[in-house]
């Protein structure tokens, strides 16, 4: 999704409505606060709000912790997702003190736009040190260097968690098996001979339903697996600009050169020919994953946490039998980034009125053991208990639909602290993890902020070309695939492609002159 022009035109506004931050001069933030005056503190994070009352009576138990130990309590604001980052950012622009502590990423939330443009509360060390030790004391310095822009701490980073959220297809072993590929599916080209059988074999079956919003995903997924590209982060929620594995200091793009893309692009036309999803797909609403776990399609897109936490112990149930497993985006190239710890952070809303205590709070949330389950997996006993063996079960009797909390907690979960879901599929979780780390490249700008003022109108002129052109790439709607990926090029480099790539090469030159 593009960053708004009322976004990027609002910047030295923003800048200059905060309170805390001077315009036009060095940023200067002072944090004082002795506790004694209760307040609550509003934590924003994307996602849907509870449609039940669950949430609210573990904040009511989590509350009367927070005010014990920090005179607080804490309250959430929902960013739904239908247009989230549109909404997101201008509830930051509005700088009125609605929220407080807020949930961010440096490669999908802009992280550091909002840190430039002033929205995020620079955040002293000696502060963080004084009202959030234990995350202080936790986050080594070179992780904090990372959270850095202009040479201050914007970012608590999300640094303690094992998490693997590189994208793939979940698909059925059984029906591979009968597919006659006895050993799964570990090439797009496996993966075409199941959907393949899968379409002539299961006539109740859409083999893959999708709705038309995973198309960035399953392109830059054939890319990398028949490439050694590395998408670079934080500068635009695609995967346009990249470099090679083979060559990590040039930039470039495969979308504008290279044969990945035309080849990708035939494949895709004979999948939509295949009838892989439905003929209006680009407007289809349906609810794969759903539709999966009812044995109306063949698979899924998302990524690895979500198969060995979600899908599988779901499809163990529901289906038994199926065997889900998941075919990973590079696993033919060996080709796997670990994210960026900026990937889920939390920052402190410049106009908060009340910084100091967000610390304390969020050193509470990340650190204390009663707050983090309480946060993270609710009231024991009704959402959750435990089993011998120390996993978490849902109690008897336990409803989703009445008992479920959410948070959407993701800027700062804690291995120290993690409960592990009996219904996982943790040996699947072992087996993967050491296949990626035998090949896992550990993704190697994440401190870099690209600066892409001299570059915002061609970005924004390229996010427009590729909403324009990708969506019929990435589900065949093109009937000359070859013809359609050139038409694409030419309309890339008219929107200003190869000016990007060349501001993004010479910022990644003087990254890399000043570590030697």
């Amino acid at each position: 999704m593009k960053l708004t022009k009322a976004f990027i035109t609002g910047a030295c506004a923003l800048v200059c409505a905060a309170s805390i931050i001077s315009c036009g001069g060095k940023k200067d933030t002072v944090m004082e606060d002795d506790f004694s005056e209760h307040v609550v503190i509003t934590y924003m994070t994307t996602g849907n709000p509870p449609a039940n009352d669950a949430t609210d009576k573990m904040l009511k138990k989590l509350n009367a912790i927070l005010t014990e130990k920090v005179n607080a309590e804490l309250q959430i604001y929902y960013i739904p997702w239908t247009n989230y980052l549109t909404t997101y950012n201008l509830t930051l622009i509005q700088m009125d003190g609605t929220v407080d502590l807020v949930g961010t990423a440096s490669d999908w939330l802009d992280a550091w736009k909002n840190s430039k443009n002033g929205a995020f509360l620079p955040l002293p060390e000696e502060a963080i040190k004084k009202y959030a030790p234990k995350t202080y004391a936790s986050v080594p310095a070179e992780h904090w260097e990372m959270c850095k822009y202009d040479g201050e701490i914007y970012l608590m980073p999300e640094d303690n968690y094992a998490q693997w959220i590189n994208h793939g297809f979940m698909y059925r072993g059984d029906w591979a098996r009968e597919a006659g590929l006895a050993n799964g599916v570990h090439s797009w080209e496996d993966l075409t001979a199941y959907l393949e059988y899968v379409k002539a074999n299961k006539p109740n079956v859409i083999p893959w339903d999708s709705d038309g919003a995973a198309s960035t995903f399953h392109a830059d997924g054939y890319i990398q697996s028949k490439s050694d590209f590395v998408a670079l982060d934080g500068i635009v929620n695609t995967f346009l600009f990249g470099v090679r594995r083979s060559n990590l200091n040039k930039v470039y793009s495969p979308f504008l050169e290279g044969n990945e893309l035309v080849e990708y692009a035939k494949l895709m036309r004979h999948w939509d020919e295949l009838g892989v999803w439905k003929t209006d797909v680009l407007n289809n609403t349906s609810d794969n994953r759903s539709e999966f776990y009812l044995g109306q399609t063949a698979m899924d897109q998302h990524h690895t946490q979500t198969w060995y936490t979600q899908v599988r112990p779901e499809m163990d149930e529901k289906q038994p039998g199926s065997d889900v497993n998941f075919f990973w985006f590079g696993e033919e190239s060996g080709n796997v980034t670990t994210m960026t710890i900026t990937h889920g952070a939390m920052a402190i809303s410049a106009a908060s009125k009340h910084p100091a205590r967000a610390l304390a709070v969020y050193d509470l949330l990340r650190n204390d053991a009663d707050c983090y389950h309480l946060f993270n997996y609710g009231i024991e006993g009704v959402q959750y208990e435990l089993t011998e063996n120390g996993y978490r079960r849902f109690p008897k009797g336990y409803s989703a639909d009445r008992d479920g909390i959410i948070t959407d907690y993701w800027w700062g979960r804690n291995d120290n602290l993690e409960i592990r879901d009996a219904r996982g599929a943790w040996d699947k979780f072992e087996e993967i993890c050491a296949i990626y780390d035998k090949v896992k490249l550990d993704y190697p700008y994440g401190q870099i902020v690209w600066n892409i003022d001299d570059i915002n109108a061609e970005l924004s002129n390229l996010s427009d070309v590729w909403s324009k052109y990708m969506g019929r790439i990435c589900y065949g709607k093109a009937n000359e695939p070859e013809k359609f990926v050139a038409e694409f090029r030419a309309a890339l480099k008219q929107a200003g492609i190869e000016k990007c790539i060349a501001e993004l090469q010479k910022q990644l030159d003087a990254f890399n002159e000043s570590k030697k």
